[in-house]
């Protein structure tokens, strides 16, 4: 229902934005908001040549293809004149993001269809798990833990199998097996929900976990910053850690204390410090390595760990190869049927996922995102806080609602104000701290047909804020 409302109020208060805005002149044409494409120019005026400054009119005319650049340190950044049929058309400043069409497309092309490979061949992988009988076995270790967690959750459940995966490979920065783990997971803890309309504690719980985003390789955010020639690409790494470490344990306190969980439990607290030694002797290890020993280890960690899963996957089916006759079934047609589930389980996300990512376009391309953004930069300046921090939350404003634009952000921050800057280094721990928010939902939830969240999606956005306010407080104490 939160989520539905808030749905709409995107939508509405965008498109009454933008017919604003038309109407008072605030804008030429809105064909951008429905046709336009990331990064293209925007139309924002058309003038007859003769209205124009003679000398941007001779300026024009003397420009090849009579097209003008106006460049940065002049009085109009960026903005382009060009010359047609007796009228110059003027063009100020880049899209942020596509418009609501090409939004239809790009989601299907290099979102959905992606995602649905991913979630195949790692739902055939899950399938094994389970016919070969590791999952349960896996169950069986960690149910101690899991059932003070999940109290909902019966012993030995295969959801926490499911969960462990999920959250090792978020913990490991690998996205592309985290998502189908988690959409397991899912799947396995509706089928003890009471109510299949609404979300179960259990639901709740694990939706908060994921979303915090604890992780301790942040394999892709180094990457960027190397690309952008940072001195050091993994000196962000132990203030994400300890950002998303935060955020984690801020959403499990939130939920937990909502759920009258026992936090007492003398098994739950052991996990909790063995969580933290783990971690800690993480940090320890990688302190200690030089500059191309940071690089390498980071680059080789979380790919050698996904090797070695699908390794012991395929090697603990071959060694309980009996138990697939036993189901009148092999390995590889076991793993068919579970790719095949996979690809049934995209498809039925799709919608969800299109719907949240058009209204999160409009939102963008109306302009509206950037008032809200710069009046809250421009609180933050008034309240004394630096100008480095304010250029940063762009990038933290938006990680809740596109993975993808937040990204642009952070790669925009490095490129404007160098990737050794605390602006980019803040937009680095922003990225990596928490989830994207609505995306998450609208997947995970959508997956099986959750029509009432709850306090999920309150309690995720709490959780946010709270990781942003952490990366401030970290970025500053470390750079």
């Amino acid at each position: 229902m939160v989520l539905s409302r808030f749905w709409l109020a995107i939508f509405i208060s965008s498109i009454v934005f933008v017919v604003i805005s038309l109407f008072t002149g605030n804008s030429y044409t809105i064909d951008h908001v429905l046709n336009g494409k990331k990064d293209d120019p925007i139309l924002i005026a058309e003038r007859y040549a003769e209205e124009l400054p003679a000398f941007i009119r001779d300026s024009i005319k003397k420009a090849p293809k009579q097209v003008m650049i106006v460049d940065r340190d002049t009085l109009n950044p960026d903005t382009t004149y060009v010359y047609s049929n007796k009228t110059v058309k003027i063009f100020s400043g880049v899209q942020k993001s596509d418009g609501l069409l090409p939004t239809c497309k790009t989601t299907l092309i290099d979102l959905i269809l992606p995602l649905i490979a991913y979630l195949a061949f790692f739902c055939g992988l899950m399938e094994l798990l389970i016919i070969s009988g590791a999952s349960g076995k896996l169950a069986k270790v960690l149910s101690p833990v899991f059932v003070k967690v999940f109290p909902s959750i019966p012993k030995n459940h295969p959801s926490i199998s499911y969960m462990t995966l999920n959250f090792a490979a978020n913990f490991l920065g690998l996205d592309s097996a985290a998502t189908p783990f988690g959409l397991k997971a899912m799947e396995s803890l509706q089928e003890i929900n009471p109510d299949k309309d609404k979300a179960s504690d259990a639901q709740i719980m694990f939706m908060c976990l994921h979303a915090s985003g604890l992780t301790l390789i942040a394999t892709s955010i180094i990457g960027y910053r190397a690309a952008a020639g940072a001195s050091n690409p993994a000196d962000v790494m132990l203030p994400c850690i300890i950002t998303s470490f935060i955020g984690t344990i801020a959403a499990f306190l939130i939920v937990g204390i909502r759920q009258k969980i026992n936090f007492k439990s003398a098994s739950l607290v052991i996990a909790l410090m063995m969580l933290i030694a783990a971690i800690i002797a993480l940090l320890m290890y990688v302190n200690h390595l030089d500059l191309i020993g940071k690089n390498l280890f980071t680059s080789n960690l979380s790919a050698l760990i996904l090797i070695a899963i699908i390794a012991f996957t395929l090697i603990f089916s071959f060694i309980h190869e009996k138990k697939f006759s036993e189901a009148n079934t092999t390995v590889y047609e076991t793993f068919v049927v579970g790719a095949n589930n996979g690809v049934k389980t995209g498809v039925t996300i799709f919608p969800y996922v299109l719907g949240m990512l058009v209204a999160i376009s409009l939102f963008r391309n109306s302009g509206l995102f950037e008032i809200i953004s710069d009046g809250i930069g421009f609180l933050f300046l008034n309240i004394g806080v630096s100008q480095e921090i304010t250029n940063a939350l762009p990038v933290a404003m938006l990680r809740p609602f596109s993975s993808a634009g937040s990204r642009g952000f952070l790669i925009d921050s490095m490129s404007t104000f160098g990737a050794d800057s605390l602006t980019a280094r803040l937009s680095s721990i922003f990225q990596c701290s928490a989830e994207s928010t609505f995306y998450v939902i609208a997947v995970y939830f959508g997956s099986v047909n959750i029509k009432n969240t709850r306090y999920a999606l309150g309690t995720m956005l709490l959780v946010d804020v709270i990781c942003v306010i952490t990366a401030i407080f970290v970025a500053t104490w470390f750079f």
